[in-house]
């Protein structure tokens, strides 16, 4: 067995967005680098025939991002975007396999970001903004070119390309809307479109609309509101006619579990299926009969069939299981699942199970010395169920504790740990499991994958139960032996940071802690930060809710930032748009202004994680050597 380097974890690559073909033979994925070293990710798609023993076999050879590979109905076209003329820019191709050719069909100067292979064999829908006049473009490269809010902001809109002209025409339909998906009726109907008000992050997910379009006719019909953050559409046929479904979050409140929404659409009556159940939607997947649903399922993952009474279990997968694809009859599935100790591959197989691996993109793996990992079950001090994950340092049994402890918190708060590979670029429980710690990856009320009211528990009390959730789960590691007291350490990123910082604000137990694009003022959240209101559901207010003080300044650690006694890691990207930079500003003032040790890194270029590859490597080995420093003996 060797060890695990930071190169190991930041060069490896993942398979991306399976698409079985309707035969379901033939399956297509992306695969993507975990970092880059320039300005784009250089992707690739690959083929595997699901029938036959071969390898799979790599589609595009040039370099680019290729994304959205798409079937034709008949199997033997494959449609994908590429940038590989403009970088940055991308064009829907076309890839023929009889004789393997690959031609560009749009050259949209404001590319394409989304594109749907229709039932007619000469039409492509695609989702794309308006392409600069003239004078816009004389304007930017004059940089004459102030933005007025509210003015021409960019919006996708539904086109269509004839494949036998090449012409691209724009219907005259949802008005200014902003177009987010599209789902066609199985036998030649009409699209689902679903759109809002503009593709502004705080607002535009709160104002989503459903609308019918008949490509044949260039008609649309508005079939009227759809709840938060709605995505993943899918028709199905009932007794009573069509029903489209969609995952969208559970009113009334913005911090909330997901659900399914049926929408009966000759009768407009709209029911939520998965009122009450344990576990929350995360997938919505058509078929040409009943649709399919991935429900994340405390540490695991339930596959089940959406019938008439309600949905019916099919399988359980442990850990995750992400991009589910299916043949049109829905005897077939694939999706992106792994184990403990193997990172996600493609997997296939009947919705029943068992699923069968048929890639693996990173063998370099193989050999490498783990930690062990287990799940935990707990109760909360309240008496509720609570999960988790303990990973022990690498070549370590349990009764050799007590092990210096690190709490990752995940983000979200909508979010969760499943039992799957521990092993990602952000310093990750293998990562620091190698180093020799142990480490806790709690699953606080909050989160994903225990319903709804589990989720909206934390509606305008972040930092309460969810961290007395957090520290139960230390204290029973304690009790058993497997953590040293004297040695606990927390990280975190984004809400993890949040949680993290609030942490070292209301006790000394930590020695040392990592805040990652942390939240450290809710009310400076809501006002600079691209989720807006969404933060206003978590924090409690706004700094517009009239004279403080405010209940978000009960739940930010900036107000208890003169408890901190506890040397702090910060870390944040220098154009994070998610959480701001200020936010990290703020607590490097605070701790400077108590004289608390800490150190403060902002890495140039990056968003709300880091993408680059020495930007992720310096975060792995920067992590695991503040750890050393604090709780090392």
């Amino acid at each position: 067995m060797t060890g695990l380097t930071a190169e190991l974890v930041v060069d490896g690559r993942a398979p991306r967005t399976p698409v079985l073909a309707p035969n379901g033979r033939l399956l297509c994925y992306v695969l993507a680098p975990n970092s880059r070293t320039g300005d784009h990710f250089d992707t690739e798609l690959w083929l595997v025939d699901t029938d036959d023993a071969a390898e799979a076999r790599r589609l595009t050879a040039d370099t680019a991002t290729e994304s959205r590979p798409l079937w034709s109905s008949d199997s033997g076209t494959l449609f994908f975007l590429s940038d590989r003329a403009d970088r940055g820019i991308a064009q829907v191709h076309r890839l023929t396999l009889a004789d393997g050719t690959v031609t560009a069909v749009t050259d949209w100067r404001a590319g394409i970001t989304d594109h749907l292979s229709l039932a007619d064999p000469d039409l492509v829908a695609l989702l794309a903004e308006d392409e600069p006049s003239e004078q816009e473009a004389r304007r930017a490269h004059d940089r004459d070119d102030a933005i007025v809010v509210g003015e021409r902001e960019p919006r996708a809109r539904l086109r269509l390309l004839d494949l036998r002209t090449g012409r691209v025409t724009t219907p005259a339909v949802f008005g200014d809307r902003h177009v987010v998906e599209l789902r066609q009726r199985p036998g030649h109907g009409p699209l689902a479109v679903l759109t809002q008000a503009c593709a502004d992050h705080d607002y535009g997910p709160r104002t989503g609309r459903l609308h019918l379009f008949d490509p044949t006719t260039g008609t649309a019909a508005d079939l009227g509101p759809v709840g938060a953050e709605a995505h993943s559409l899918a028709w199905w046929p009932d007794e009573d006619g069509w029903h489209l479904g969609y995952i969208a979050l559970t009113p009334p409140v913005l911090q909330a579990g997901t659900a399914v929404f049926d929408l009966a659409v000759g009768s407009r009556v709209l029911r939520n299926r998965t009122s009450g159940l344990p576990m929350c939607p995360t997938e919505l997947r058509q078929t040409d009969a009943a649709p399919l649903i991935v429900f994340a399922n405390g540490l695991n993952t339930t596959l089940a069939r959406l019938d008439p009474a309600g949905p019916t279990p099919l399988s359980q997968h442990p850990g995750r299981l992400d991009g589910l694809t299916t043949t049109p009859t829905g005897e077939k599935i694939a999706a992106l699942t792994g184990t403990r100790y193997r990172p996600a591959n493609v997997h296939i197989g009947p919705p029943a199970g068992p699923l069968r691996r048929i890639t693996d993109t990173r063998p370099e793996l193989d050999g490498i010395a783990f930690g062990t990992q287990r799940p935990l079950a707990y109760r909360a001090a309240d008496g509720l169920d609570l999960d988790g994950l303990l990973v022990l340092p690498v070549g370590t049994t349990a009764p050799e504790g007590p092990f210096p402890l690190v709490t990752v918190v995940h983000g979200g708060p909508y979010d969760r740990y499943a039992d799957h590979c521990q092993l990602f670029s952000f310093p990750s429980a293998q990562w620091l499991a190698a180093a020799g710690y142990a480490v806790f990856l709690p699953n606080p009320r909050g989160g994903q994958g225990h319903g709804h009211q589990f989720a909206a528990s934390v509606a305008g009390r972040v930092g309460q139960e969810e961290w007395t959730d957090i520290l139960t789960g230390i204290d029973l590691l304690i009790t058993e032996g497997i953590a040293d007291p004297d040695r606990l350490g927390i990280a975190g990123w984004s809400h993890g940071g949040f949680m993290a910082a609030w942490a070292i604000g209301q006790t000394d137990r930590f020695r040392a802690a990592l805040v990652g694009a942390g939240v450290t003022d809710w009310g400076m959240l809501a006002a600079t930060g691209e989720n807006g209101q969404f933060e206003t559901a978590l924090g409690g207010s706004t700094g517009w809710s009239g004279i403080g003080p405010h209940p978000h300044d009960a739940v930010s650690p900036i107000s208890f930032a003169g408890n901190i006694a506890t040397p702090v890691l910060i870390l944040h990207g220098a154009e994070d748009t998610n959480v701001p930079l200020g936010q990290a500003v703020y607590l490097h003032r605070a701790l400077r202004h108590f004289g608390v040790e800490h150190e403060f890194v902002i890495y140039p270029r990056e968003g709300h994680g880091c993408q680059e590859r020495h930007h992720r490597l310096d975060d792995l080995r920067r992590t695991r050597a503040w750890f050393d420093r604090w709780l090392r003996p």
